[in-house]
């Protein structure tokens, strides 16, 4: 009696995925398995051998062994038949292979999306270096211009700056 409860599981256990819920399954299947090998050997009858004579006390309750058997069957088959649900369930070898096809094409297109990227990169960096010059170039002739306007407002005589000359 106790190996029935024990083999009982709950139908609201959530696995993560079907492959551990196979095994789950499997597992349950042999615990069942062997939960009713011992319940039957614990109720089977004494084995009689010609010459040794064995009491048998009369007081005994009838056997219980056609209802486990019962039992167990019922709880092996509905195991079983969960087993080859989950087992359909998984991804077939046709489905698999179009997975890697469309897993192969992902990994082409992101390679050639990286180089792009890196192209995209190199070419910002040269813009950035070039606007970095440019940006130089311009702070220079600021320079010069708030120069020559101060020499010219001071009255100074206006001198040539060194990149005018």
């Amino acid at each position: 009696m106790f190996y029935v409860l024990a083999t009982v599981t709950s139908e609201t256990d959530n696995m993560a995925d079907r492959l551990t819920q196979l095994q789950d399954a499997v597992n349950s299947l042999a615990d069942q398995f062997c939960n009713a090998i011992g319940v039957l050997q614990q109720c089977a009858p004494p084995a009689s051998f010609s010459n040794i004579q064995t009491a048998i006390n009369k007081d005994q309750p009838a056997n219980p062994t056609e209802e486990y058997a019962q039992l167990f069957a019922a709880l092996i088959a509905r195991t079983a038949k969960d087993v080859d649900v989950l087992i359909d369930s998984l991804p077939s070898e046709e489905s698999t292979a179009a997975l890697q096809s469309v897993t192969s094409h992902q990994a082409a297109s992101l390679r050639q999306l990286e180089e792009e990227n890196h192209e995209a990169a190199a070419r910002l960096e040269e813009v950035v270096y070039r606007g970095d010059m440019l940006l130089e170039k311009i702070q220079s002739a600021l320079a010069d211009i708030a120069q020559s306007q101060l020499r010219t407002r001071n009255g100074a005589p206006s001198q040539p700056s060194p990149a005018e000359s």
